[in-house]
This record gives C-alpha cells, structure tokens and sequence, in this order.
C-alpha cells in the first residue's frame, strides 16, 4: 500500500468515529428524561414563572441603576478632585514663576556688581570682595 492509500483509510476511519460519537451523543441527548428546560424558552404554563421573571429583570435594572448612580458619583468625586488638583498646580505654577521672577532679578544684581568691579565671582561659584586683603 502506498502512502497515499493509508492516508485515505486513516482519514476515512477517524471520520467514522467521530460521525459515530457524534450520533450516540446525540441520540443520548434525544433520549434524555432528564433534561433541563431551555432557560431561552417562552414561558407559557406556569403563571409563577411568568410572574417571577419580569421581577428578577426589574430588580436587575433596579441594581444596575444602582451601580449606575454609585458610578456617577464617584465620576463626580473624581472631577472635583481633579478641579482641586488644577487649583493647587495653579498655585504651586505661580509660586515657581514668584521664584523664577527672583531669581532673575539677583541675577541681575549680581551681574551689575560684578560689572562695577565691587564683587568677583570664579569658577566655582565663589563670591570674593577684591581689594579686601
């Protein structure tokens, strides 16, 4: 036998159990008196089922409008902690921008000094006052 000829047998034989397991699975399930309801089904002669089920949907949006609401609160917490945390970045913004102002104007200061030869400045960062033996 060639290969081409086993390859046929073991496919037909592999389609012959699995066709074979499918329809004892089947017909296991057809012949099944336990079986469940379809849960997806109408529900049509049992009045307690019928009434039962609209309730359990409503107490299911009631508890979803619950989430919802509880959601949208903590929506809200979170916008007015990020308005406060804008507030403070704000501040804290103009506080650097106060330093920054500052900061420029000793600059400035010192440069003025340095030019009138009063102070001198090396490159360490070292202020010396010339002449001052």
């Amino acid at each position: 036998m060639n290969k081409h000829g086993t390859a046929l047998i073991v496919a037909f034989l592999m389609s012959l159990i699995i066709g074979l397991g499918m329809f004892v699975i089947g017909g296991n399930a057809a012949l099944n008196t336990n079986s469940v309801p379809i849960s997806n089904s109408p529900v049509k002669g049992n009045p307690a089922v019928a009434g039962s089920a609209p309730q359990a949907a409503q107490s299911q949006i009631d508890q979803l409008q619950g989430l919802v609401a509880q959601y949208q609160g903590r929506e809200q917490q979170y916008r007015q902690r990020e308005q406060q945390y804008q507030s403070q970045l704000a501040s804290v913004q103009g506080q650097l921008d106060q330093a920054n102002a500052a900061l420029q104007q000793y600059q400035q200061v010192l440069i003025y000094l340095q030019r009138l030869g009063i102070i001198q400045v090396d490159q360490s960062g070292r202020i010396l006052l010339p002449g001052g033996d």
